[in-house]
């Protein structure tokens, strides 16, 4: 079933929606490489029933998290789904100013995603219901990266736990030939993602365009995600530009095709976009301009993973999402293993997916 090619925005706009009070609740857990996540839980309270969505903008909880402010926002009243998006438009839901000024599309994804989520729960209604599409099986990649000194090792841990399990792996320059090859082998790699669009410091700049050519040449059907934008990357790449993606660029349907490459292939996360009516339009793009897409996620510890997974099951579902089950993300995950691709579990009502 093809996503459908006119924004579908229209279907949830005028849904009403009920705000009696909003509360917050922190999550936790340990990833690997000693890094601790912490999100938030966005909780909006209306007519006997909760709406839920994650915030995913905190790395370090430094007083500026929902849940550490316990911020009071005047979201209270009778609504549409249109018009109360439009009121949380016009509030600043920050304490402290963000880090990074993305994190503001991400914070506002966790207000929307939870009105979304209690509108169509005051409705008695799903989310597939309402847009008219029906859930397909998602096909999933674990998103990894290798580690101060890179291993295969984590790909293999996995895969001797779920032989299905496909990847997207974080390329480094610290990369040598032998572990390429020892990552290609498994023929298990779908994306390779380069980071070239977050500002971060490449270690060992003169090894950049060897890494380029030995990757391009290893996984000759993986997608490139976000490419550096340097000119000696650029005429590289310039025979793969049908498997280039763009993740980090992407925040409204505008930026899609205003890419440095002229990829085709579009990332599509919700939190980086940040709004419903936004997400469903790069859909629609997309979908218009017969351009591949597949999922993203920040993090998510709670309700956000799910509904990542809800929206590849209905816009993208056999691509290859970045949005594999939050068990994954442990340094050394459970003998047993959700295999890709995951069956679809949408809840009976509202914008969840059933754990």
């Amino acid at each position: 079933m093809a996503p459908p090619t006119e924004s579908l925005w229209p279907r949830l706009a005028d849904l009403p929606l009920t705000v009696e009070a909003c509360e917050y609740d922190r999550l936790h857990a340990a990833f690997p490489q000693d890094f601790e996540r912490v999100t938030t839980h966005v909780r909006l309270i209306g007519a006997g029933v909760d709406g839920l969505g994650e915030d995913v903008s905190i790395h370090v909880e430094d007083g500026g998290s929902l849940h550490e402010t316990q911020l009071e926002l005047p979201l209270a009243g009778e609504w549409t789904l249109a018009s109360f998006t439009d009121h949380l438009a016009t509030l600043d839901p920050w304490v402290v100013p963000p880090e990074w000024e993305p994190a503001r599309r991400w914070r506002n994804w966790a207000f929307e995603s939870a009105a979304l989520d209690l509108a169509l729960r005051q409705a008695g209604r799903a989310l597939h219901d309402v847009l008219g599409l029906e859930p397909q099986p998602v096909r999933f990649v674990n998103s990894l990266g290798l580690g101060e000194e890179p291993s295969a090792d984590h790909v293999h841990r996995r895969l001797d736990r779920a032989p299905s399990v496909r990847f997207k792996l974080d390329a480094e320059t610290t990369w040598s030939p032998e572990l390429i090859d020892a990552l290609a082998a498994t023929g298990a790699v779908d994306t390779i993602d380069f980071k070239g669009h977050y500002g971060m410091e490449v270690k060992h700049p003169e090894r950049l365009g060897a890494l380029y050519d030995q990757l391009v040449a290893a996984f000759p059907d993986a997608y490139l995600e976000d490419p550096h934008d340097l000119p000696e990357i650029t005429a590289r790449l310039a025979g793969h530009v049908d498997r280039v993606s763009y993740d980090a660029p992407i925040h409204d349907a505008d930026d899609i095709g205003a890419t440095p490459l002229p990829a085709r292939v579009v990332n599509v996360k919700p939190s980086r976009i940040g709004g419903v009516r936004e997400l469903l339009e790069v859909y629609a793009r997309c979908a218009a301009q017969q351009r591949p897409m597949y999922g993203g996620g920040m993090g998510e510890l709670g309700v956000g993973r799910g509904q990542i997974e809800l929206l590849a099951a209905l816009f993208h579902p056999d691509a290859p999402n970045d949005v594999a089950p939050s068990v994954f993300h442990a340094d050394d995950p459970a003998d047993a293993l959700p295999a890709s691709p995951l069956p679809p579990r949408p809840d009976a009502i509202g914008f969840r997916w059933l754990t």
